[in-house]
């Protein structure tokens, strides 16, 4: 019993993230989710998304973490996420920028493994 629901909630969870067009909290989904799993079971199955390529989390400036679907040909071993994330100052939703790619230089001897690039400012929808 415990592995069908915890089918119906990974299900339901990606379902919700990739229909969304903003990055979602923790408290977003379980809101939305209901009674479907318990807050534990959201952080394993976000958890569990990840590692599979089908999600990727931002962390706002406010420290909150959001989660987004994977738009590119991401998979377990890495996520290819080289865009901007915006985080509008009003609204406080966190929206992926996909064409638009930041270029970073670094110093000699230097690698990056991940990064994460968050503009703060205002949406359209809140101007």
């Amino acid at each position: 019993m415990k592995q069908i629901r915890n089918t119906q909630a990974k299900t339901e969870i990606l379902n919700l993230i990739n229909n969304s067009e903003v990055a979602l909290s923790h408290a977003d989904i379980q809101k939305q989710i209901g009674d479907l799993c318990n807050r534990v079971t959201i952080y394993r199955v976000l958890e569990r998304l990840e590692k599979e390529g089908n999600i990727h989390k931002i962390t706002n400036v406010d420290g909150v973490v959001n989660f987004a679907k994977c738009s590119h040909a991401c998979h377990t071993e890495e996520h290819t996420h080289d865009h901007i994330h915006f985080n509008c100052e009003k609204c406080h939703t966190v929206i992926c920028i996909e064409n638009a790619v930041p270029v970073i230089s670094l110093p000699e001897n230097f690698s990056i493994s991940s990064y994460n690039l968050v503009i703060s400012g205002v949406c359209p929808k809140c101007r």
